[in-house]
């Protein structure tokens, strides 16, 4: 496939996902999180690789518009590679949520591309933060591609970004992790604080 092809077909899934998105599932991922936050919740997000990146700017939009208290695990490189080295990679995240006492007030939120899979031990991680997640009552949520793994089985609302193309579920799902976020904290039920650029004549 030439250039101009690949980048006109990559343009055309984005559409269609966007297209295909569950409308109802994002208001009810949005509503949930107002919840968290109107019962003084927090929000921890958990990501590994691009999802880790977009956990960070998330936390950040979380805390600066929508005025929840969030936080990522992967923020704190220390931390995180102290817990990997001593404690073991499966285990990073539910060690973490430990350390900072997670509540059945609060929520945690996952982006992955495949939401965790223990048969086929994939993002383990995730999954022991879920079943610690769920041991102490806090609201599961996620955004997630494929068919959501773990995160979808258990999560109180879960986004799955639909897969159009079987050798773009990467990149798609971390895109419209950006795209779902960023609606949400934009959203007139979530925002609290104006963004500059929209608060600049």
């Amino acid at each position: 496939m030439e250039q101009d092809e690949y980048i006109s077909a990559y343009l055309n899934d984005c559409a269609e996902i966007a297209t295909r998105l569950d409308r109802r599932e994002i208001a009810k991922l949005s509503a949930t999180i107002s919840e968290v936050r109107s019962k003084g919740g927090r929000l921890f997000i958990l990501g590994v690789g691009g999802s880790a990146g977009n956990a960070s700017h998330a936390v950040n939009d979380f805390r600066k518009i929508a005025n929840i208290e969030a936080y990522a695990p992967t923020d704190n490189v220390s931390e995180l590679t102290a817990r990997v080295n001593d404690d073991g990679w499966d285990t990073v995240f539910s060690n973490w949520l430990k350390g900072s006492r997670l509540r059945h007030e609060d929520a945690v939120l996952v982006f992955s591309v495949g939401g965790g899979n223990m048969e086929k031990n994939v993002s383990v991680n995730l999954v022991r933060a879920l079943q610690y997640a769920k041991e102490k009552g806090a609201t599961i949520l996620g955004v997630v591609g494929r068919d959501g793994g773990y995160t979808a089985k258990v999560a109180d609302a879960c986004v799955i970004v639909p897969q159009i193309n079987g050798e773009t579920v990467t990149p798609h799902t971390e895109a419209f992790q950006a795209v779902i976020w960023h609606l949400i904290v934009s959203s007139p039920d979530m925002k609290k604080f104006e963004m500059k650029w929209e608060s600049t004549k």
